[in-house]
């Protein structure tokens, strides 16, 4: 056993370092969750902040969208042409799939400049696709709501994880130098 932990030590380390960032990182962001204050930016500021984004390009692209606090639940309502078409919910955010790549990022990082680099550029990218990604769906459910299920639950998920995936793909192929000797 000792020596498959040596022989694998690089994987070890690497796994070990990605679940301890990833609790590290989602402790911090269910300590957020549970000390926002409601009153001001319903139901915390980011989830709020994605509900208006959306809203926003919703109106250039000639909608008439508004969004709405919902009474019932945490979350904001998404209202197109007076058609009430989806909720925005803490899960739209974007932040468990940014904490996911961050998590990796660290388990991975190369030099520090150049991890911390990508992997704000990486944040930001995933924080606009997701933000397109929400925008399309809601005109998508708005024109087909019969498709509901297919586009909320397989084809924009795919959209966000492949990114992601994408992103460590070229992350680890390009800026990382892969020790050969373990292979």
């Amino acid at each position: 056993m000792k020596a498959l932990l040596i022989k694998y030590k690089t994987v070890v380390r690497f796994i070990l370092t990605f679940i301890l960032a990833y609790i590290v990182l989602s402790i911090i962001y269910k300590l957020y969750l549970d000390f926002s204050d409601g009153s001001k930016y319903y139901p915390d500021y980011i989830t709020n902040l994605v509900a208006n984004q959306t809203e926003y390009l919703l109106n250039d692209f000639g909608y008439q969208a508004q969004t709405i606090a919902h009474s019932d639940e945490a979350s904001m309502k998404l209202i197109i042409n007076d058609k009430y078409v989806a909720r925005v919910i803490e899960g739209c955010n974007s932040v468990s799939v940014i904490i996911l790549f961050v998590s990796f990022m660290i388990a991975f990082a190369g030099r520090f400049k150049q991890t911390f680099l990508y992997t704000l550029s990486g944040v930001v990218l995933i924080y606009a696709v997701n933000l397109a990604r929400i925008v399309i769906l809601s005109i998508g459910l708005y024109h087909y709501p019969w498709r509901r299920d297919i586009l909320h639950t397989v084809i924009f998920p795919v959209i966000i994880y492949g990114m992601v995936f994408i992103l460590w793909m070229f992350w680890v192929n390009r800026f990382t130098k892969i020790n050969k000797s373990h292979d």
